[in-house]
């Protein structure tokens, strides 16, 4: 036999691209099944995708050998996460060979960004769901008006961006900053091609300081501290009103939910005690108690959510005015009232867990931070990667929301996300037994170094001092610009 003798060097590089590198695989979240033969890829190997409805809809398997990389998703969805598996690896020194098998530990792994408070932007929203895709996240929960701003086109009543989204929570005099309709389809196309599902919220019967000083007449008004603060539930012409934004909104947004807030509604109800068409209501339908109230008027937004062909989404204050039932999906958010969980429990209603410790990520992440909320602690990257501590009945989700009050620009909203939707991701995804936080620590390294190349302005836990936490908001306000 003819022996074919190699310069050492070429033998040396022929050995070294068929042997991965050292430490777990490369991948953000963990997948749940990973049987590795130590070799990689080669850069040119041929990628075949096949759906395979055998496998979980979002779930999917990668079997990789040095020239053929083969992917079985569940659904197009599990083929794009697949690729993103991939992709990850590839940054990270190559597709590893053997077999991978993933699955989703939620159905819903969200994200809540409030534009409200200070408004992002169209090319801030499809960077954060261009990372949101890349970690295999699916919905993106958008709070589009509030107190301080109404943040999205409504063609049929034009004064709500006009009037309405003039100002932000640091400056009332802000010039009008909103997304127009052609904005919101151009962003749901872009979350669509990452399979991530958008869900409006137009948060009701609270909250609607700035609808009202667009349309005055459905004003239910509100506290000292709250001025204007809920619409009328006592004048019927408020349903038609409403009823005509959902319309809007139902047809730009495709997805199967509408969140509707239900939330701190008693920061502004007092006033309907004094409101004589809120007297009459009470009356002609024996309502006793402005929770009734607050009832009634969601019983009526949910029947036009239903008509609308959607599913109503509302905060766990609403369970006390009767919403959680018929399919109505519950967002648990106030750590310090565990019975709202129980009772969403023991009454089968779906839950998605977003407790402000650890899944606000307005909450500071270190003790040493003074920009942001506090309360008995703080929410550090750890807490989030450990969350939840165990599993709740009727859990489909979990969520972390950035409530936008101190995250005034790009700086803060990067400091406050970066590196904590890392560790959502992963708690997001990954099943308990799967999850270990040193070997998720090593995997964050590569992206610290990524995340210095786009520029992101992150909070870095292995040196504080590399990115200070950046200042907050001047706050001027709205009282002085009435004086």
């Amino acid at each position: 036999m003819k022996k074919i003798l190699l310069p050492l060097a070429a033998i040396a590089i022929a050995s070294c691209a068929q042997k991965a590198p050292e430490g777990p695989l490369p991948v953000i979240p963990m997948p749940q099944e990973v049987s590795l033969d130590g070799g990689i890829a080669r850069e040119n190997a041929k990628i075949v995708t096949v759906v395979d409805a055998g496998l979980p809809p979002e779930g999917y398997a990668i079997k990789s050998t040095r020239g053929r990389i083969e992917v079985r998703g569940g659904s197009d969805a599990g083929i794009f996460y697949a690729m993103q598996t991939i992709s990850q690896m590839k940054e990270h020194g190559g597709v590893r060979t053997g077999e991978i098998r993933d699955f989703p530990r939620y159905q819903w792994r969200g994200f809540m960004l409030d534009e409200a408070r200070h408004f992002s932007g169209k090319e801030r929203v499809k960077f954060l769901l261009e990372e949101m895709g890349r970690l295999k996240m699916n919905r993106f929960h958008w709070h589009l008006t509030d107190a301080q701003g109404w943040r999205i086109q409504i063609k049929a009543l034009p004064l709500l961006t006009e009037i309405g989204a003039v100002g932000t929570h640091s400056d009332p005099s802000a010039p009008a900053q909103f997304y127009t309709q052609e904005d919101i389809r151009e962003i749901v196309a872009y979350a669509a091609e990452r399979h991530i599902m958008v869900i409006p919220e137009i948060d009701m019967p609270g909250h609607a300081a700035a609808a009202n000083r667009s349309y005055p007449e459905w004003n239910g008004g509100g506290s000292p501290a709250q001025p204007d603060f809920t619409f009328n539930p006592g004048k019927e012409g408020t349903y038609a009103y409403l009823g005509t934004i959902l319309r809007e909104v139902a047809e730009l947004f495709p997805g199967d939910y509408i969140h509707v807030g239900g939330d701190e509604v008693n920061y502004g109800s007092e006033a309907w005690l004094t409101n004589s068409d809120v007297k009459s209501l009470m009356k002609r339908e024996n309502l006793k108690t402005l929770k009734d109230v607050e009832g009634y008027f969601l019983g009526r937004i949910a029947d036009t959510v239903k008509v609308l062909g959607k599913t109503l989404v509302a905060w766990d204050d609403a369970m006390d005015a009767g919403r959680g039932h018929d399919g109505e999906i519950i967002h648990w958010w106030r750590h310090d009232r565990p019975d709202k969980l129980e009772r969403a429990a023991a009454e089968g209603i779906p839950v998605i867990l977003c407790p402000r410790k650890p899944l606000y990520f307005d909450f500071v992440q270190h003790d040493d931070h003074e920009v942001g909320r506090k309360w008995d602690g703080f929410c550090p990257i750890e807490d989030v990667y450990a969350y939840p501590p165990r599993d709740y009945p009727n859990v489909i989700g979990l969520q972390a929301n950035l409530w936008s009050e101190l995250t005034h620009n790009t700086d803060r909203v990067d400091f406050m996300v970066f590196p904590r939707i890392f560790a959502l991701a992963e708690a997001e995804w990954t099943l308990p037994e799967n999850k270990d936080y040193a070997s998720f620590s090593e995997r964050l390294e590569p992206e610290y170094s990524r995340l210095d190349t786009l520029g992101i302005y992150y909070y870095d836990y292995r040196e504080p001092s590399h990115h200070k936490e950046p200042a907050g908001p001047e706050i001027i306000p709205r009282q002085d610009l009435r004086d």
